[in-house]
């Protein structure tokens, strides 16, 4: 017996078509909690996070597997049987670590920016974004969802000032921007960094507020003024940025003194620097290789 045509069977068959079906939700029940299998969740494509940290991962697995999933997740309709999670990829990941099928999920109708917008601003309530990629989801609904600075403002709760201060960290070089992931640095410290226009500067700055754990208030010092806390000034020469260091110039004056010449002490990241003595002459450069060579 011949098949009957698809168009036949009406609108019930384009609804349960996984290609063309976002609006059925038999036998789920959109805007209410149920049951997912996991096989049928896909990872949000819009997700904010862009690393989940393994250990903490396997706590709340181990966490799950005693009082299972207290906070459902939020997923959007993708599809027959197919969603997206807007919100708790977290937890979904943990819930397979800790061999669940299920999980239980409230089921909604969302669009791309509106699915963008809702992961973002869960995840900033959440405080579970690093600057870094608040800055980036801020971005992306600028330039994917074509919304307008005050538009973005306004749905993410920022005043405009505020919104402009994070995309600005995107203009920091690849390496800063990698410290502020990482925790290295905070907001504070970019924002002020982001003044710097030498990126040569700016470097040797980040540099030495990793190594010495500056505050934030010390490294706008440092900017405004060309110098860290009033003692590190900042210099550039053909070997690049340098820091002259106020604290020991007891060393620098007691190794002019011995020698009897100039002395200049240079440091570029930690303690490690330079000692440059002055000569004129060779006569004058053979006198302070004796006294040099003297215990």
């Amino acid at each position: 017996m011949a098949k009957r045509n698809a168009l036949g069977k009406g609108l019930s068959a384009l609804l349960e078509n996984a290609e063309t079906d976002i609006t059925s939700f038999e036998p789920r029940v959109l805007n209410s909690v149920a049951n997912l299998t996991i096989s049928q969740i896909a990872a949000n494509p819009f997700q904010p996070r862009s690393g989940f940290e393994q250990e903490a991962m396997e706590e709340l697995a181990e966490s799950i597997r005693v009082h299972g999933i207290i906070q459902p997740i939020t997923v959007r309709k993708a599809g027959y049987e197919k969603y997206e999670i807007i919100s708790g990829e977290r937890r979904t990941r943990a819930s397979i670590l800790a061999g669940l099928t299920e999980i239980p999920a409230y089921i909604r109708l969302a669009n791309d920016q509106e699915m963008l917008e809702m992961a973002l601003i869960e995840n900033i309530q959440r405080e579970e974004l690093n600057a870094l990629d608040i800055s980036f989801s801020y971005k992306r609904l600028l330039d994917e969802c074509g919304l307008k600075m005050e538009e973005l403002g306004e749905r993410v709760g920022k005043k405009r000032s505020t919104v402009n201060n994070y995309l600005r960290l995107l203009k920091l070089p690849d390496d800063i921007q990698l410290g502020l992931k990482q925790g290295q640095i905070q907001m504070g410290h970019a924002r002020a960094l982001i003044n710097v226009e030498d990126p040569e500067i700016q470097m040797a700055i980040f540099d030495r507020t990793v190594a010495e754990n500056l505050s934030v208030r010390k490294v706008e010092e440092m900017v405004r003024n060309n110098d860290s806390s009033g003692h590190r000034k900042v210099r550039k020469t053909d070997d690049g940025p340098f820091f002259e260091l106020d604290e020991f110039s007891g060393y620098r004056q007691g190794i002019s003194t011995k020698l009897g010449t100039k002395v200049d002490l240079r440091v570029r990241k930690g303690e490690e620097g330079t000692v440059i003595i002055h000569f004129n002459g060779k006569e004058n450069l053979r006198e302070i290789l004796a006294k040099l060579s003297e215990e």
